[in-house]
């Protein structure tokens, strides 16, 4: 049955998200960012309900404590990257306004697309890295200075579970270069939702928040090291069998 839970679970998507994206675009002429980004976190918890209820996918999440409750704290939020399923619950669980970093190729997706950039989120082109560190840079601080929060997955792409792909440096760029923390997050989605699958097989998924990680008096290297460090480590530990030689 595992197969036609992820079937229905997949019609559910594509009808929703066509839903939700056609009301967003109709809506641009007459609302805020603000508004239409609310209204996908409408959807990102539908979705999130819907998951659990047909497939069985559970969640938990662990560090909520150690996201900043200053509500003028600028923040870059730096993550692992193993499945679509923390594209829709980051925007769930973080108080502020999320502006991702994501592949231009997205933009192209026919309503879901047209939907996200109506958002002004910041979108690159992977295959010209420095144009993409440039948008990155010169968007992000706008960003920032605009209140909302930045997340980005380092790794680029998503990743297969156990594995370890070197980090880009871009948002450690930007933390730096605006003084802005890093919030680093690890979730182990790979060992129940794994990339380029279609089954959705039940199971807990855990996500975890850890403290935040002050760029100040930090070199570039220093600051990517400690963020690193802290979510390969917090892998091992919510994911250890995948870990295992």
């Amino acid at each position: 049955m595992v197969w036609l839970r992820s079937l229905l679970f997949y019609l559910f998507g594509f009808t929703s998200v066509t839903i939700f994206a056609t009301a967003i675009i109709l809506a641009i002429p007459f609302t805020s960012i603000r508004t239409r980004y609310n209204m996908g976190v409408c959807w990102c918890r539908l979705i999130q309900r819907v998951l659990s209820l047909l497939c069985g996918i559970h969640s938990q999440i662990k560090g909520l404590d150690n996201i900043p409750q200053n509500p003028n704290k600028q923040l870059i939020i730096l993550g692992k990257h193993q499945s679509a399923w923390e594209t829709f619950v980051y925007p769930s669980i973080f108080p502020k306004e999320l502006c991702f970093v994501f592949k231009r190729e997205l933009l192209y997706v026919p309503f879901f697309g047209w939907a996200l950039a109506s958002l002004r989120m910041i979108h690159i082109n992977r295959g010209d890295r420095e144009k993409a560190r440039e948008a990155v840079s010169a968007q992000g601080k706008q960003v920032l200075k605009e209140g909302r929060w930045i997340a980005i997955f380092p790794e680029g792409t998503r990743t297969p579970r156990g594995s370890f792909r070197p980090y880009r440096k871009g948002g450690v760029r930007l933390a730096i270069s605006t003084q802005t923390d890093i919030l680093p997050v690890a979730q182990n989605s790979g060992a129940i939702w794994p990339r380029k699958t279609f089954l959705k097989r039940p199971g807990l998924i855990t996500l975890s928040i850890g403290p935040v990680i002050s760029v100040k008096g930090k070199s570039e290297e220093q600051l990517q090291e400690e963020v690193e460090a802290w979510i390969e480590g917090e892998m091992r530990i919510i994911d250890a069998p995948a870990y295992v030689n």
